[in-house]
């Protein structure tokens, strides 16, 4: 993958991939100016995100709708495997290991850790629950680079220093703190509380 892509543009390129499954069977081409008119978005932006794959269009006619998809796709890294961890299993965590959307992106959540023993040794969505004490040797055996968060605010910090010290590379956090790590992990911040609150003080506009 280019590492050079701006986040941005990388947060927009499973916006396009879905847009492009969800067209009729029957279309073969597709332009960057119909991307764009359909996802109201600039032509000149869409053909830049575009740039990053392999995609390649062609004068008057577009991109090739498989090969387009094909080439998000590789991009993404859907065709691919990469094993996840889940830290908190309350409402938030079954939630989403019940959520089975994250196998198109090649991406199985192949294990949750929680720190109540009553949850512990019980499964959720297939998914089977371990004591924190048990991250370590879990998420080793496992071989899992990506961890989502979501404990309460109070213990993120130390539920992040945790996971990067058994080898994980990438967190996304739902705790509604910034959580701070090396420089050689990254970590996405989802605060679904205050993204609701931004929409609401919107609507007053």
């Amino acid at each position: 993958m280019n590492k050079d892509i701006p986040v941005i543009s990388l947060q927009r390129l499973p916006v396009y991939l879905n847009y492009l499954k969800g067209l009729p069977e029957g279309e073969t081409y597709v332009s960057s100016g119909g991307i764009a008119a359909a996802l109201g978005m600039g032509e000149v932006l869409v053909r830049k995100d575009l740039a990053y794959t392999s995609a390649a269009g062609k004068p008057r006619v577009g991109y090739v709708k498989s090969e387009l998809i094909a080439a998000l796709e590789d991009y993404l890294n859907c065709n691919g495997r990469r094993s996840a961890v889940l830290v908190g299993a309350g409402a938030l965590g079954r939630a989403v290991l019940s959520y089975g959307g994250f196998n198109n992106y090649g991406i199985e959540i192949v294990a949750a850790f929680d720190s109540d023993p009553e949850k512990t040794g019980t499964e959720i969505a297939g998914k089977r629950i371990y004591s924190m004490d048990e991250a370590e040797r879990e998420i080793k055996r496992l071989k899992a680079e990506l961890a989502v968060v979501c404990v309460p605010a109070q213990f993120a910090q130390e539920v992040a220093d945790k996971l990067v010290e058994c080898g994980i590379k990438a967190i996304l956090n739902f705790a509604p703190v910034m959580i701070r790590t090396d420089d050689k992990v990254v970590v996405r911040h989802i605060d679904v509380a205050a993204n609701l609150a931004i929409l609401s003080i919107m609507l007053e506009g």
